[in-house]
């Protein structure tokens, strides 16, 4: 990845389906037209060693042709005993300026993930007290010899752009995604009434997925006497298949304080064989409007045409369902001062439902959202944003509480918060990244047993600091060191509201050296060695943080 960039607020209308929240935009690394050669390698706690390779350059003398290629290896243990996993990527791009107007770029990749899946350990005995004492955190609760888990995705695509005049271009942009999980383990239920001997099951899980996603748009800049205009209009083609099927059985339980590892069999019991097909088509517009220089007006809107085919194959069974939505956006943007900008917007949502083993769910979701605040840049270099946001969801996707295998949908869940960011150089060499969340987030039309609740692994209050400096002249030149701590507040289990997390404050901490074509770096995570558990699948599978983490790594670009 070129580098990760969080878009806050709707981001629905363009380019696809999602929700209302924001999105995680991976930017990849696109191909250089100089030589540009880079290797990196890194050793830390637990057996972990990682390899990496970034190469680029010209494959003809016109310098038209380009292509990068990048390709990593790693291998990590954790301080959860028994854990071991493997990771390797190879990701080619190659571009082709067919014109000073018309480039063709196409993308590929592949990943694969190997290695157990960690479930947890359950609440009496981490975060709620156990007669027989406190559970490890490095407690394994599956078997050895049957806890498998293999993630491969394979991706390739095409991004092709024309550009007409300065005022109007054309983008196409196509991509397939291959997705195959296998899955062999023993998994956990909840502890007997002896708070010793956890019950389990084996598990044999098979889930294919494959997704093609197809993107066509134009830009154009326009003007209507002193009124500007920057149009966007297209349509997205999408189709997913899915297929899922799962073996079940009960195995032999686990005293969680003296765990006696035995030989698991495999499942043998047909649980489920599930095949999905999701089709959607939907057609946006989008027009930027400059009214003046200190004030824009954003319209959008998008229509959708979406279905979906479920076949129930273990119990020969057929259902489709086919739903149309307009998903609108508005925004305003008044800038009364050059570095203030007054900002509000409003936009609804709208995402086919499916189950996390791809299973049909009975509605789609659909969101919306309001949403006002400021951004002021304090220095050219340094800015902070301010947002008020209300944002409500219907039929949401969850575990069901009575069967973690199983998804239900929430019938509404809103979400009021404040979000206050920092982020820039305050002086030449020291940067600061800071943030902090107000989120009231609670089930608003459910079961009457859940309305009122807070939603699971959401605290009302988090804060996080990150802040480096980097010394600027002199023989240390180059030598930077940073210094971050996180805070996360207390947060719900389940959306029963049964069990709570405790806040707790995380400590991180760097220092690196970087000088001409060289970087060493020390990463240090848990700087503290803070006990603390960052979320929960549900009541029975509580998940401890990473203990005091060391990572060194050394990198040269040539």
């Amino acid at each position: 990845m070129e580098r990760v960039e969080v878009l806050k607020g709707p981001a629905s209308v363009l380019f696809g389906q999602g929700g209302l929240g924001g999105k995680v935009n991976l930017v990849t690394k696109q191909p250089l037209r100089d030589p540009f050669y880079f290797v990196e390698t890194s050793v830390g706690s637990y057996n972990s060693y990682s390899g990496a390779i970034d190469l680029s350059g010209s494959l003809n003398d016109s310098k038209t042709v380009l292509y990068r290629l990048n390709a990593s290896a790693e291998t990590n243990e954790s301080f959860i005993d028994f854990y071991d996993q493997q990771q390797y990527l190879i990701a080619p791009t190659l571009s082709w300026q067919i014109s000073d107007r018309t480039k063709l770029t196409l993308e590929a990749s592949y990943s694969l993930a190997e290695g157990p899946y960690d479930f947890g350990i359950p609440a009496q005995g981490s975060v709620l007290p156990n007669p027989n004492g406190k559970i490890p955190r490095n407690r394994f609760v599956s078997e050895p010899n049957l806890n498998d888990t293999s993630n491969g995705a394979f991706r390739i695509g095409y991004n092709f752009e024309h550009r007409f005049s300065d005022n109007w271009q054309a983008r196409s942009v196509f991509q397939t995604s291959l997705f195959r999980l296998k899955r062999n383990t023993v998994f956990s239920f909840g502890l007997q009434d002896d708070l010793l001997t956890l019950e389990r099951g084996v598990e044999n899980f098979d889930y294919d997925e494959n997704a093609y996603n197809l993107d066509n748009y134009v830009v154009a800049k326009l003007t209507t006497g002193s009124i500007k205009h920057e149009l966007v209009a297209g349509f997205n083609l999408s189709k997913t298949d899915t297929n899922s099927k799962a073996l079940f059985n009960d195995t032999t339980p686990l005293n969680v304080f003296n765990p006696v590892y035995r030989t698991a069999t495999e499942a043998s019991l047909p649980d489920f064989d599930i095949k999905n097909t999701a089709q959607q088509l939907g057609f946006y517009l989008q027009d930027q409007i400059t009214l003046a220089e200190n004030f824009k007006l954003l319209l959008g809107g998008r229509f959708d045409i979406a279905n979906q085919e479920f076949q129930d194959l273990l119990n020969q069974t057929t259902d489709f369902k086919q739903t149309e939505a307009f998903s609108p956006r508005v925004g305003i943007v008044y800038q009364p001062i050059q570095p203030i900008s007054l900002y509000a917007s409003y936009s609804r949502s709208f995402n086919q439902a499916t189950s996390a083993f791809g299973a049909a769910l009975p509605e789609p979701e659909r969101g919306t959202q309001y949403e006002i605040g400021v951004k002021a840049d304090l220095t050219d270099r340094l800015a902070t944003t301010l947002a008020f946001y209300d944002l409500t969801r219907t039929n949401l996707s969850a575990e069901d509480p009575n069967n973690p295998q199983r998804t239900i949908q929430i019938g509404e869940q809103r979400s009021r918060g404040i979000e206050f960011d920092i982020s820039g150089e305050i002086l030449p060499g020291w940067n600061i990244i800071a943030g902090y969340a107000y989120t009231d987030a609670e089930i608003t039309r459910d079961n009457p047993s859940t309305v009122g609740n807070q939603l699971n692994n959401v605290p009302r209050h988090a804060l996080n600091l990150w802040t480096t400096y980097e010394i600027q002249s002199g023989s240390l030149k180059g030598l930077g060191f940073g210094l971050g701590a996180f805070y996360y507040g207390a947060r719900q289990a389940d959306l029963a509201n049964t069990v709570e997390l405790p806040s707790y404050v995380r400590t991180d901490a760097a220092i690196y050296y970087k000088r001409d074509n060289y970087r060493a770096a020390i990463n240090i995570k848990n700087l503290f060695d803070t006990d603390y558990f960052v979320s929960a699948q549900n009541v029975n599978r509580i998940i401890p943080g990473d203990p005091l983490t060391i990572q060194g790594t050394i990198s040269w670009q040539f």
